[in-house]
């Protein structure tokens, strides 16, 4: 297996259990893959076997949902080992985790709980950030999350407290911009102010999703197709951080592979209007 230290400027698809059977018979022209980490937390079995076969043929981007940066707990020491480990096996292109919190008193929470934008909380997550990366030897990217709640407590914008965690910590940023766009909706922002104060260089990979909004407000469910207003959200994305590897997000209603596919080929397009080049 050769290590790959980048993931390459173009579109990639999230991996999920349906469709690994066929990308391990059919080796599909998909230019890479995430998957999540936890679902890899094991000493071996059949997934694990068919992540290792997979990477053989592709890179792979690990993306992890429980580490939980924001808690006041400490971190989970055998978590962050499990994770070490499956990075030492799989030499991922790139590691990533949310911006957020989702443990207390030792108890994992179902959920991506947001942070209070204080220089308290920035501080915590910046000495989590930077005993992750100790541990990893290696940048670690952080996701900004959709929030359905925002905090008496704030003392800046989100977007001030994320660039904020990249400048203090050097870690990178996995910029989702269906994200940016859900809460740009629900809290009343202009989503180019984000745009705006993220570091371009700071930027190491892009999500993109669909939403629902069926209720009160806009609800990030990785469930549909992109949305037109996030496409172009993403178009003036590209435009000011330049070309980004890009990734199709969807785990809800998981739909063909070709659909997939064929959202990732929209991403490409804006990614090639940029003079991206593949690698």
């Amino acid at each position: 297996m050769s290590a790959i230290t980048s993931l390459p400027a173009v579109a990639g698809i999230g991996l999920r259990s349906p469709h690994v059977a066929r990308v391990r018979a059919e080796r599909p022209p998909i230019a890479w893959f995430e998957v999540h980490s936890e679902n890899y937390f094991v000493d071996g079995g059949p997934a694990l076997a068919a992540l290792d076969a997979i990477r053989a043929q592709y890179p792979i981007s690990l993306h992890g949902v429980g580490l939980s940066l924001g808690s006041a707990d400490a971190l989970d020491p055998v978590h962050l080992a499990r994770l070490k480990r499956l990075v030492a096996r799989i030499e991922p292109a790139a590691v990533s985790e949310h911006l957020c919190w989702g443990r207390v008193d030792g108890r994992h929470l179902n959920d991506l709980l947001p942070l209070p934008f204080t220089d308290e909380a920035l501080a915590l997550v910046c000495d989590r950030v930077d005993a992750v990366q100790t541990a990893l030897r290696r940048p670690l990217l952080v996701e900004n999350i959709s929030a359905y709640l925002r905090f008496e407590s704030d003392a800046m914008a989100e977007w001030d407290f994320v660039a904020a965690v990249v400048r203090r910590s050097g870690c990178k940023l996995l910029f989702d911009v269906n994200n940016v766009y859900v809460n740009a909706v629900n809290h009343g922002f202009d989503p180019r102010a984000y745009l705006d104060a993220i570091p371009a260089d700071a930027v190491a990979e892009i999500h993109l999703a669909g939403f629902d909004a069926s209720g009160p407000c806009l609800i990030d469910t990785h469930g549909a197709r992109v949305a037109p207003p996030v496409w172009a959200l993403y178009r003036a994305t590209i435009e000011r951080f330049g070309p980004k590897p890009t990734l199709i997000e969807w785990d809800t209603d998981l739909p063909a592979l070709e659909v997939l596919q064929d959202e990732a080929a929209i991403a490409q397009s804006v990614l090639e209007s940029s003079d991206a080049v593949v690698a």
